[in-house]
């Protein structure tokens, strides 16, 4: 039986195209029409464009189970199959206890490629302090109107203003120039700039580095001072790098100051030269300070930069004892690894950013620099895993698990990427859909012409453990 109160409703709705009946044609003639409105899509029904992430996040449960060794096996060996030259070496870890759950030629000891820097990042974060920032100093020189650009190990900086929410240009040197300005009395002038880059010793260029790698911009010489990691076009992230970034730098430094300063009378000579800071450090000017180590060691894996993993290292080693030199630097990552119980048997480091050739790692040893991170009680140690691009969504994993083959891994793989011309490689971590946490690397090397097939199957093999339950 139909209600009194739904008779109401259906009558309601009724009248209205009632009404509209009743009104005189020549009167609706006469009214604007009503436009057309655009129709638009509900934001529920629009692609994600980035991970939503949880209101909690909760620990992993201890009890989930680990995948059966013979059906984990069986599912990445379907996909680790490589046409044409060269060979996949892989391991599969679990990470509460160690366990290996698949392993193809662990030991085998290669090109890392680009995974060379979670060596870095682990020797990075386990001798500095997470919380430190880089400063970049001018201080009064021992010459009359000498200004000494002090370089404090940024390499992260822009020629315009400081940027407080940002990691590359945190610290600004128009910022610094202004600053600068604020201390000087024009009719001191003219001034001069120099430059004091003694923060880093030995050879700017690694003996190991290829000249082509140098042309073409994958790596410059080192200094402790630079407009974001060199490149001369400091909004890109590619293309030629300036030969001397310090000098570069300080360049910029001294033409911001001359602008600053033309509508007061200040002048500044042209020529900026390099000289050291008085001994006793000089009346300091003016400062700004870097993005923190931890977010800078972050950036580096995200984005996987060779200038500002070689100047992390080289910070590492001089914050235990070390030259801050290519020598000291390889040698403090070697000691890290053994202090964080990576076996290191066979191991070669002859870089920070693994650019170079000689470099030797082998699957097990990256597999087991990522555990010591997921494992460690050290916070600043397992902050650097917050640097992992994340497959589908960040840094450099952002344009690839969009296929049906490797969709199954996006928004869950966390890993380091690293290619070089014969070598692909990729190590991190990522949970089972059983909740089981996994660290693994994969390294396919000796390829020739089949990098990105290569890419590929090791893209299906990650995305196959995130898929697992394999029991």
């Amino acid at each position: 039986m139909i209600t009194a109160a739904l008779l109401v409703a259906v009558f309601a709705v009724l009248a209205v195209p009632l009404g509209f009946a009743a009104v005189p044609t020549v009167v609706r003639a006469l009214e604007a029409p009503e436009p057309t409105p655009v129709p638009t899509t509900p934001d529920i029904q629009l692609p994600p464009t980035e991970l939503t992430p949880p209101a909690v996040v909760g620990a992993l449960e201890p009890a989930a189970p680990a995948p059966e060794q013979d059906i984990l096996t069986a599912a990445l060996n379907a996909e680790l199959v490589l046409e044409g030259p060269g060979e996949i070496s892989a391991i599969v870890l679990d990470a509460d206890s160690g366990e290996n759950l698949f392993e193809r030629g662990p030991d085998n000891h290669q090109l890392p490629a680009s995974n060379q820097k979670l060596l870095t990042a682990a020797a990075a974060m386990s001798k500095l302090d997470p919380t430190r920032r880089l400063t970049t100093a001018v201080v009064a020189g021992d010459r009359p109107s000498e200004l000494v650009l002090v370089a404090g190990g940024d390499v992260l900086l822009t020629a315009g203003t400081s940027k407080p929410d940002a990691v590359v240009g945190h610290a600004g040197l128009q910022t610094l120039a202004e600053e600068t300005l604020a201390a000087l009395d024009p009719a001191d002038s003219p001034f001069t700039v120099t430059i004091d880059d003694t923060l880093f010793v030995g050879p700017t260029l690694n003996a190991g580095w290829l000249p082509g790698d140098i042309a073409a911009g994958e790596i410059a010489p080192i200094y402790p001072l630079a407009i974001n990691s060199s490149w001369i076009d400091e909004t890109a992230s590619g293309g030629p790098r300036s030969p001397d970034a310090a000098l570069a730098a300080a360049t910029a430094f001294r033409d911001a100051l001359a602008l600053a300063g033309g509508d007061s009378g200040l002048e500044v000579a042209v020529e900026v030269t390099r000289s050291q800071a008085p001994a006793e450090g000089g009346d300091q000017l003016a400062a700004v300070d870097s993005a923190t180590i931890a977010e800078q060691v972050q950036h580096m894996l995200l984005t996987s930069d060779n200038y500002l993993a070689e100047t992390l290292a080289r910070l590492a080693a001089r914050a235990s004892g070390q030259p801050a030199s290519f020598g000291g630097a390889t040698e403090t990552i070697d000691r890290v690894l053994n202090q964080l119980a990576v076996p290191t048997e066979s191991l070669v480091v002859s870089d920070a950013a693994g650019l170079s050739p000689r470099n030797e790692v082998s699957p097990a040893q990256l597999a087991a620099v990522v555990r010591a991170m997921v494992v460690s009680d050290d916070p600043a140690l397992a902050s650097a895993l917050a640097g992992l691009p994340v497959a589908g969504l960040s840094g450099t994993l952002q344009e690839r698990y969009a296929d049906t083959a490797t969709a199954a891994g996006a928004g869950l793989v966390r890993a380091k990427t690293g290619t070089l011309n014969a070598v692909t490689a990729l190590s991190g971590y990522v949970v089972t859909a059983e909740g089981r946490l996994l660290v693994f690397s994969f390294i396919a090397s000796g390829l020739d012409g089949n990098t990105g097939e290569a890419r590929a199957a090791i893209d299906r093999a990650a995305a196959a453990l995130a898929a697992c339950g394999c029991r």
